[in-house]
């Protein structure tokens, strides 16, 4: 799997791709990560970005550059991955979108500044474009290195545990369940029984209706795209009641 980000700001995806999982994939040779400045394709200038027409406030990024950038980013790597942007207008990035980045080796994402890009570049160059939220960031470097992450940590053996993916939230539309470590009280807060008892059978149970009553209670709207099997609407329907 490879991502290639073409930034104003290269150093911090450098930086990114030497820590935590990411850094694994890396080091293992599962996944690569490039960095390319968006100044390297703005001729003697380097200045990539100009004033809206029509005015208003801030800079926008043009599209030449913008351009030349993906077209050799294609040229280097030879393989056809989706050219992904940021922004408000994107669809909601989740891990639906994650695996489907991983299933397709990867992207090349375009870390927009200032204003954004110039919609010509837009349209013609980019395949797909989310948004992590309903809040402004400054760029578009955060956001792609969040991506970078997530599919980080679906490539086989990056996470050492074999079964750490499937009980993470969102994998099955469910968030997960709490956890606790020691010591087994901690300020007058004692760890669940049953998490003590050794009886794995009660605490896969248990866990299954503690994420289920979770994601009720915090996520309703993940359980919509849920098909409960009968035990799972009873221990949901436990839960509730145990909570009334």
């Amino acid at each position: 799997m490879r991502f290639d980000l073409i930034s104003l700001f290269p150093g911090v995806v450098a930086d990114f791709g030497r820590l935590g999982v990411t850094g694994e994939a890396c080091r293992s040779g599962k996944m690569q990560l490039r960095a390319h400045d968006l100044r390297d394709y703005a001729g003697r200038s380097r200045r990539p970005d100009d004033m809206p027409y029509g005015g208003g406030a801030g800079m926008l990024l043009q599209a030449e550059p913008l351009a030349q950038a993906v077209e050799a980013v294609r040229a280097l790597s030879g393989v056809q991955r989706p050219v992904v942007a940021l922004g408000p207008q994107g669809r909601r990035f989740d891990q639906a979108a994650a695996e489907a980045l991983h299933a397709r080796g990867g992207a090349i994402i375009v870390c927009g500044r200032y204003e954004g890009v110039d919609e010509r570049a837009h349209d013609s160059l980019v395949d797909m474009e989310f948004s992590l939220g309903d809040f402004i960031l400054s760029g578009a470097e955060l956001p792609a290195l969040c991506i970078v992450d997530a599919c980080a940590r679906l490539i086989p053996g990056v996470l050492g545990a074999e079964d750490a993916l499937t009980s993470e939230s969102f994998v099955d539309d469910s968030l997960e369940f709490p956890q606790y470590t020691r010591p087994s009280e901690w300020r007058g807060q004692a760890v669940p029984a049953v998490l003590l008892s050794g009886n794995h059978a009660h605490i896969a149970r248990w866990r299954r209706q503690q994420a289920l009553g979770r994601t009720f209670l915090r996520r309703p709207d993940l359980l919509d795209n849920v098909t409960l099997s009968a035990e799972d609407r009873l221990l949901l329907q436990a839960f509730i009641e145990s909570e009334n």
